[in-house]
């Protein structure tokens, strides 16, 4: 037996002996093989020194095994059907993007998607080493009531409109190409006419969780920026797109600030949070539904909020905290669109929903 037959990567479609020149001239990975409950991902690297696999929202990287003595290092991971994921490796601490895959996330993550996932439509595939563009507009934001300095970027889209504001605006500029996607799609009618703001987060976990500093601050501080920036706006009329704590504040800022955000993105949004939960063991594992669940049981009046929820259909825990806040939500009056994407709690599938849900929360 050669040792390309015996070589496990022939039915990846990899021929050719691992470790190879010719090998490695041929990879281009992950490779995908049928399984009984979705799919086989194959994984390589190349190198003298052992890696690791690592996928977002997953804690525990994955060892890789050496291929006998060459730089070949592999492993095969189990994949459910219907996935978008992002994934880098480790090598001695640092992170790595796959560089047998040409579709990047940034200098150091790569994305993915099983052979049965739908494409994201107006997402440009960018490598790694691809530089992204970025908003012509910078907006220097030294915040009274948040404190410190954060820099802000606005385009405008299809000649401006609503103000669409982005949370964790630093990874829809940096790692996701948000701009370029909403010019794409509002070329083709997808989305209408609106002004993208990217609001860069700098502690998530005190900033999102459910305090009203940071939409004071948006309101009175913001806004007022953007609207004298000279970028076509209209600051009276805002949509809110966020995930994860994101999604939490966005719908908070719905409920408690009205007159502000009446139209909101909300993906994946961790409605598991509430007051102590973050010194749990286990933050999951506390009240389903979280703070927002028992503030949407007080019957707020929400005729006039229009919120699109989406959750990745992988999202085990989560699922259970965002179905009774779905529900509550529409109770209350609010005009709510449900969907799951293919995903967990990944921005990879975030953005599969991100532009779809904008554009129906604008109506």
């Amino acid at each position: 037996m050669t040792a390309a037959a015996a070589s496990p990567f022939a039915a990846f479609g990899l021929p050719g002996v691992p470790g190879s020149d010719a090998f490695w001239a041929a990879a281009r990975t992950p490779a995908y093989a049928p399984s009984d409950d979705g799919w086989t991902a194959l994984f390589l690297w190349r190198g003298p020194a052992p890696a690791a696999l690592c996928f977002e929202g997953v804690s525990e990287p994955l060892p890789l095994r050496r291929w006998g003595r060459t730089d070949c290092w592999f492993t095969e991971v189990d994949r459910p059907r219907r996935l978008w994921s992002t994934y880098w490796f480790l090598v001695d601490g640092d992170a790595y993007a796959d560089p047998f895959n040409p579709v990047g996330a940034g200098p150091d993550r790569s994305l993915t998607a099983t052979p049965d996932t739908p494409p994201a439509p107006h997402w440009p595939l960018l490598g790694a080493d691809d530089v992204l563009p970025v908003p012509l507009t910078r907006l220097r934001w030294n915040s009274a009531r948040l404190g410190g300095r954060r820099t802000v970027r606005v385009h405008p889209v299809a000649g401006g409109g609503p103000v669409v504001l982005l949370l964790d605006g630093d990874d829809w500029l940096h790692l996701h190409p948000a701009m370029t996607a909403f010019d794409a799609a509002a070329e083709e009618g997808a989305v209408p006419p609106v002004t993208l703001v990217f609001l860069p987060a700098k502690d998530r976990a005190a900033e999102f969780t459910c305090r009203p500093a940071l939409w004071e601050a948006v309101r009175d501080e913001l806004l007022p920026l953007v609207a004298g920036s000279g970028v076509v706006a209209d600051t009276g009329r805002m949509a809110v797109a966020g995930q994860s704590l994101g999604g939490l504040s966005a719908l908070y800022a719905a409920l408690e600030f009205p007159g502000l955000v009446s139209r909101v993105a909300c993906q994946s949004g961790s409605f598991w949070w509430g007051p102590g939960v973050m010194e749990l063991a286990d933050p999951l594992g506390g009240p389903v539904g979280g703070a927002l669940a028992a503030r949407l049981r007080e019957r707020p009046a929400l005729s006039g909020l229009r919120i699109a929820f989406d959750v990745g259909e992988h999202e085990e825990r989560m699922l259970p905290h965002c179905a009774p806040v779905e529900a509550l939500t529409e109770e209350a009056g609010a005009t709510v669109r449900v969907s799951r994407s293919p995903s967990g709690h990944d921005r990879a599938g975030w953005r599969h929903a991100l532009l779809r849900d904008v554009a129906w929360a604008l109506g």
